[in-house]
């Protein structure tokens, strides 16, 4: 074994760990990015519910309010 092909396979280590390292960081970014759009999502899907809520409490009790007019 001569020191040339000593030189290639360790050059070829520093290459595979750089690009599994660089791939490994865009990866944990996408990710990220992903959880934090989701979470947008989320939150308003959140906001929608908690209103519709308030607009079928007062859905509610207008009909009560005009049940209760009806029968006077």
């Amino acid at each position: 074994m001569d020191i040339s092909s000593i030189v290639v396979a360790i050059l070829a280590l520093i290459g595979t760990l750089a690009g599994s390292f660089f791939a490994h960081s865009k990866t944990t970014a996408l990710i990220a990015y992903r959880l934090e759009e989701l979470e947008k999502k989320v939150q308003k899907h959140n906001s929608i519910v908690e209103r519709l809520a308030v607009v079928e409490r007062d859905i509610k009790a207008l009909n009560e309010e005009r049940q209760g007019g009806e029968s006077s």
